[in-house]
């Protein structure tokens, strides 16, 4: 655990992970929250509990119904099949061409550089991602690289994952510079969770790192609500944007009991813009086994949608997306 004259000093982004919550009880306990609150609370799980201190603190103590916390703590609710839900629920291993890569859109195809995250949230599409068969680590990029450079309809390159800022700063700078000897790659995206849920990533190295690649980069953060955006997250992010050619934008998942009501999705945008992050991406709940008590449906998201139009900003509106299996791009909803 992180005492406070630790959090008073600078650490290691690799420090402040190990020092996350493995244990949803010490989360609980930490939160001044008894655990016979949560009966359906589930120990046992092959999706591992995971949270950074870091944002466990911009949970609200003694609430039970805390937006971050929903996010990450596991219930039995996950045990409960569906057929309607899926472990591939987006056709990702459909769109394997190589390990570590899928090509599931025109002019772009997508590393997953690695299998590790920050944290683990209890929604996840790829928490069932046979990272095993499909090995994202660094002696099967070559393979990838290879198979991109041959085609030259591909013009980006998403970086995803896990997490891709999971990586250590060299790992990062050796694919970066691979990527860049393709000369028909025209800019890199970079999706990521750990800047916010873990701000402690964005250290000197990875800004500089960052800031001399000589191709546009766009950061794609994963932020639900926005409580999870405090004042380390801001300083945090202020190098990002004061000294690097990056352009953030935020997707977001629509999530029952996290942000599925107006004032949360205002406020999301407004505090995002603030942040110097564009909305970008609203997207509904990907159909992964073990995440229907997270869903909204259809009807309530167009009508969210709807009133965000009317209240908001048109730049402050993001767009309200699902992803089908097989479309060549996401679906407007």
């Amino acid at each position: 655990m992180i005492t406070q004259k630790q959090n008073r000093c600078q650490i290691s982004w690799q420090k402040a992970q190990q020092q996350s919550f493995s244990n949803p009880l010490k989360l609980l306990d930490f939160l001044e929250i008894p655990p016979s609150v949560y009966p359906d609370l589930l120990f046992k799980t092959p999706f591992a509990f995971k949270v950074p201190y870091s944002f466990a603190q911009r949970m609200q103590k003694r609430n039970i119904h805390d937006p971050l916390l929903r996010q990450v703590l596991p219930l039995m609710a996950e045990n409960d099949l569906s057929p309607e839900y899926h472990l591939d629920p987006v056709g990702d291993q459909k769109s394997i061409k190589q390990p570590g890569l899928l090509h599931k859109y025109p002019g772009r195809v997508l590393l997953t550089t690695t299998s590790a995250c920050a944290m683990h949230c209890r929604y996840c599409f790829r928490r069932y991602f046979p990272y095993h068969d499909a090995n994202p680590l660094q002696h099967n990029w070559q393979t990838s690289l290879d198979y991109i450079a041959q085609s030259s309809d591909i013009h980006e390159i998403i970086l995803s994952g896990g997490d891709p800022l999971s990586l250590s700063n060299t790992k990062l700078q050796h694919l970066l510079h691979n990527i860049h000897t393709l000369t028909h790659i025209q800019r890199l995206r970079i999706h990521t969770r750990n800047l916010i849920v873990l701000p402690e990533r964005i250290d000197t190295g990875l800004i500089q790192l960052l800031s001399h690649y000589p191709k546009p980069i766009i950061i794609v953060l994963h932020i639900n609500h926005a409580n999870e955006i405090n004042d380390q997250v801001v300083r945090a992010l202020l190098p990002l944007r004061q000294q690097t050619h990056i352009t953030l934008l935020n997707q977001s998942v629509l999530l029952k009991g996290v942000n599925d009501n107006l004032p949360a999705l205002q406020q999301l945008s407004e505090t995002l813009f603030n942040t110097g992050i564009l909305p970008y991406y609203l997207h509904l709940l990907d159909k992964v086994q073990g995440a229907k008590h997270f869903a909204v449906n259809i009807e309530k998201a167009k009508y969210l949608l709807h009133a965000l139009q009317n209240s908001l900003s048109g730049f402050l509106v993001p767009k309200l997306v699902t992803e089908i299996t097989g479309e060549q791009s996401k679906t407007p909803v």
